[in-house]
Parts: structure tokens; sequence; C-alpha cells
């Protein structure tokens, strides 16, 4: 059985229609003398498929797209939680005033 390396050097021997002298083809070595002597068409069609290069931009326009979405939702939790945060401080204030106001009044009724 071939190696990789040898595979894919035969298979780019093929693409490019250049011989690859340290290469044998398959079918000699594994001794299928019957079968498909040159399977080049194929094996050039397989080797340009596999060299595709996806097109990554509408990809990374959903990620940005998706990230602009982030950031938004990010300020306004953020927003939230300081008007939270100031609410709890305002609230905690005026239980203490009302706490010394009981306080002092229940003192003078007593």
């Amino acid at each position: 059985r071939e190696s990789q390396v040898e595979l894919r050097e035969h298979i780019d021997s093929l693409a490019t229609g250049e011989p690859n002298p340290g290469v044998t083809p398959a079918p000699l070595r594994g001794g299928a003398h019957g079968a498909h002597p040159t399977p080049s068409p194929e094996l050039c069609r397989i080797n340009e498929d596999q060299k595709v290069a996806l097109d990554l931009d509408p990809y990374v326009k959903k990620l940005l797209n998706a990230r602009r979405r982030v950031v938004l939702v990010n300020n306004i939790l953020q927003n939230a939680q300081e008007r939270l945060r100031r609410l709890n401080h305002s609230v905690a204030k005026e239980t203490v005033r009302r706490r010394a106001m009981l306080e002092a009044g229940g003192y003078q009724g007593k």
C-alpha cells in the first residue's frame, strides 16, 4: 500500500501531466493489471475539487454582525446595571434616613 505522500505525489504528477519517476502508478504496484491503467481525468478532477478555496466573506460578515449585536447587548446591560446600582444606592440612603427619623420620633413619643 502506498503512503499518503506517494499518493499525493502521484496525484500531483497526474494533474500536471508530468511523469514522476520516483512514483510507480498504483495499478502496477498493486497487481491489478486489468484495471484502469491511467485514471488521470478522474484523479485530476478530484485533485482540483480539493484545491477549491472557501469563500470566507459571508462568514466574516456574519461574525462581524454577531459581534456588533453582542457589543450592543453588552452596552445595554452595562447601562441597566449602572441604573440599578444608582437606584440601590438611593434606596439605601432613603432607608437610613427613614430609620433615623423613626428612631428619633420613637424616642420623642415615649
